[in-house]
């Protein structure tokens, strides 16, 4: 129903914004870093998610599409509600949920409040099933650049590499043209995503 908000931040409170869209406020249900981005009395765009319930409706916005991607994900985890979404997204960025779900991280989920061992895990096997039936990131396949000279094991580290950007919604050709001149042999898993994403995150 509504694809984004943008307006001025009237009120903000913990996991709360009131975006005043031409004399309408908009409350936003959002994360610590979303938050972070706003002051009260500057402008703001949030791309939002509206959740309806029996008994209402409501609004939860982001300041990024990627955190928007990673809640939408979140949601379609079994047992994972909004609350439990936001709590994820308020302790850990979008590109460390898509390493945790890769290198099956439990303990850095379990930090977020309310989430114990049992929906980090669930989390983690949920996402990693997504992924693998992604006919996207199965056809992926890396060209040039870091690609060229493929160590052995080096198409393993692609692949979750890949796989990490997947989960933040990125397709193969975004994909490829990321990693194409990551130091795929020298590199961890964890620096090659980071690299990745630095050239794909503005």
């Amino acid at each position: 129903m509504f694809y984004y908000v943008s307006g001025t931040v009237a009120e903000m409170e913990a996991g709360l914004a009131v975006i005043d869209c031409g004399g309408v406020g908009f409350a936003c249900y959002t994360t610590n870093y979303s938050l972070a981005h706003m002051k009260k009395g500057s402008q703001a765009k949030l791309f939002t998610y509206l959740n309806v319930k029996e008994d209402g409706m409501d609004l939860y916005g982001f300041t990024s599409q990627a955190e928007l991607r990673s809640f939408k994900l979140l949601l379609g985890v079994n047992g994972v509600g909004p609350k439990a979404a936001l709590s994820i997204l308020s302790s850990t960025t979008p590109d460390q949920l898509a390493m945790c779900v890769v290198m099956g991280d439990e303990k850095t989920l379990t930090a977020a409040p309310g989430i114990g061992k049992k929906i980090a895990q669930r989390i983690i096997l949920e996402l990693k099933d997504k992924l693998s039936k992604d006919q996207e990131i199965g056809a992926f396949v890396p060209d040039g650049g870091g690609a060229a000279a493929m160590p052995a094991g080096g198409t393993g580290k692609l692949k979750e590499a890949a796989a990490a950007l997947a989960v933040l919604g990125y397709g193969a050709q975004e994909v490829n043209a990321a990693l194409k001149n990551v130091d795929v042999e020298h590199l961890s898993l964890e620096d090659i995503i980071r690299q990745a994403l630095k050239q794909m995150i503005r």
